[in-house]
Formats: C-alpha cells, sequence, structure tokens
C-alpha cells in the first residue's frame, strides 16, 4: 500500500497544475464572451441579450447553491447590512456594469471596449487613495502612468474619427460601475464568511432581474431566432455558470498571485480573438499602446495581491 505521504507532492503538484488549466479555460471563455456578444448584438438587443444572459446563469448557480446543504446553510442568520451589500454589490456589477459592457459593445470595436475595462484596477487603485487611505508606491505610480500613457497612445490622434462618442461615454460608465463593483466586491469578500458561489449566485440574481426588466421595458423583443438563443445559452451556460464555478474552484488551489496573473491574460485573448473572428486590425501605434497598458495593468495588480497577500499574513 502507497503511503499517504509519499503520494501527496505528486498529488498536491497534479491538483495545482489541473487548477492553472481551469483558470486558464476559464480565462478563454470569458474572453471569448466578447465575440460572441458581438454576434449576438446583430439580432438580439443589448440590454435584453444581457438579462437573458445573467438570469439564465443565475438560475443555475441559485439551483447549485439549494441542491447542496451545506452551501445552503451559510444563508441563514443573515443580516440586513449582509443582503443589502448582495444586493448593492449585484445591481451595480451586474445590472449596471454587465449592462453598459453589452451596450458599450454595441456601439464599440471589442478591442476598444476591452482597453478601456482594463483600466480597471488603475481606476480601483487612485479610488483606494481617498477611501480606503491607502498610497500607491512609487512603482506602482510609474505603472499607473505607464498605463496611461498607453491609453494615450491607441487612442492618438484624438480626433476621434469613426469612433462612437456615445460608445466612449457608455465605456466610460461601464468602466466606473466595473471599478466601483471591485470595491464593493472586495469588502464583501475579505471577511471570507461566505461561501464565493452564494455571493455570485445571490448578486447575480438580484442584478440579472433588474437587467433583464430594464431590457424589456426600453427595447422591442422580436422572435429569437435558433441562432440567437444558442449564443445566449451558450454564454449563460458556458461563459456565465460554468465559468464562475471554475474559477472559484481554482482559487482553493491557487494564490490570488496566481489568479491575478491568469487573469491578466484576457487582454491579449481578446485582441487575437477579435483579429480573428471580427477582422478589427489594431494599428502598429494601438499595438505599442495596448502592449504597455497590458504590462502596466498586470504588474499592477501583482503588486497589489501580493501587497495584499504580505498584509494577512
Amino acid at each position: 500500500m502507497i503511503d499517504v505521504e509519499e503520494r501527496s507532492p505528486q498529488d498536491s503538484r497534479r491538483t495545482r497544475i489541473i487548477a492553472v488549466i481551469q483558470a486558464l479555460f476559464v480565462t478563454v471563455l470569458w474572453s471569448s464572451s466578447f465575440v460572441v456578444i458581438k454576434f449576438g448584438l446583430e439580432d438580439i438587443p443589448p440590454l435584453t441579450f444581457a438579462g437573458l444572459r445573467y438570469s439564465i446563469a443565475s438560475v443555475i448557480l441559485l439551483t447549485l447553491i439549494l441542491a447542496q446543504p451545506k452551501i445552503r446553510s451559510s444563508l441563514l442568520g443573515r443580516s440586513r447590512r449582509w443582503w443589502g451589500m448582495l444586493f448593492l454589490y449585484g445591481c451595480i456589477y451586474i445590472t449596471a456594469t454587465q449592462g453598459t459592457q453589452f451596450l458599450g459593445l454595441f456601439y464599440l470595436p471589442a478591442i476598444t471596449f476591452s482597453l478601456l475595462l482594463n483600466l480597471t484596477p488603475i481606476i480601483v487603485l487612485l479610488t483606494a487613495i481617498p477611501l480606503l487611505g491607502e498610497k500607491p508606491s512609487t512603482v506602482e505610480t510609474v505603472l499607473v502612468l505607464a498605463g496611461i500613457f498607453g491609453v494615450f497612445l491607441y487612442f492618438y490622434p484624438l480626433d476621434f474619427v469613426g469612433v462612437s462618442i456615445i460608445g466612449l461615454i457608455i465605456g466610460l460608465i461601464s468602466l466606473l460601475a466595473n471599478s466601483a463593483s471591485a470595491l464593493i466586491g472586495r469588502a464583501i469578500n475579505r471577511a471570507r464568511d461566505t461561501p464565493s458561489l452564494v455571493v455570485t449566485g445571490i448578486m447575480m440574481s438580484v442584478g440579472s432581474i433588474f437587467l433583464l426588466l430594464f431590457g424589456l421595458a426600453t427595447e422591442p423583443l422580436a422572435p429569437l431566432s435558433f441562432t440567437s438563443w444558442f449564443y445566449i445559452l451558450w454564454l449563460a451556460v458556458a461563459n456565465t455558470a460554468l465559468a464562475f464555478t471554475l474559477w472559484n474552484r481554482a482559487m482553493r488551489v491557487l494564490r490570488a498571485v496566481d489568479m491575478t496573473l491568469i487573469n491578466s491574460t484576457m487582454m491579449p485573448q481578446i485582441v487575437i480573438l477579435s483579429i480573428i473572428f471580427l477582422g478589427e486590425y489594431p494599428e502598429p501605434l494601438d499595438w505599442v499602446g495596448l502592449i504597455l497598458l497590458a504590462i502596466s495593468v498586470g504588474a499592477v495588480q501583482y503588486l497589489q495581491t501580493k501587497h495584499m497577500n504580505n498584509s494577512k499574513d
């Protein structure tokens, strides 16, 4: 009989490799969402599209929660403040952020919108100065400036010819909402008193209800084709319910630093997928800006996560 201690290192290594593969697979799913959304928006109104996606995904996640007694019991005895925070989190992260994401992709190229959303870690870092009293280090300040310069290069010359101003405004709103949801999500999850599946399922259910209601109230809904329903169900089941479940499972094995670095691979993936499937080709100067922003954002995320881990030790 093989001793447990002899096989533990090998099992641990294999478990870590599986977790890395799972997390990378999730980033591929999430990156492909930009392409699938662009295709779906040709026939499906943006807010209704988003509402259907997250409503179906939330039903799946709630089913998973209710089917597991241990996880289901974590809902008992929760305070009004806890429910209120999840309500706010859902409204901002799902209703506002995801709603404006679908609207933004309706008006903007996937690469442009991805670039705007990738400013989120920089916005969060700057917002933490007045709200949390957290001052960035000299290295982080340089990285922030490098990221901003990368955005400037991408949009240079700043005449915005051929770029939807409405799309840029919606993109900026989505960026601010995404940054706010990151701060709220950090406040909720750092307590570590609730399974991440519960937090995701509850907040997504709340936000998707409002998102779907807004869509049905403001957009005409024509009969959807088989292809449209395929896009909706694929995003709901694979890119949302499955992706969040796999991501949460990977977080049990990998460090926050590892997850941050893996998540940073999304931007180049979106660029590559947009070139292949959407025919969006960045100019040479655009490439410099995209690479500069990707490096600065990835480095800022790494330093912030490492700092958080050190402060917990």
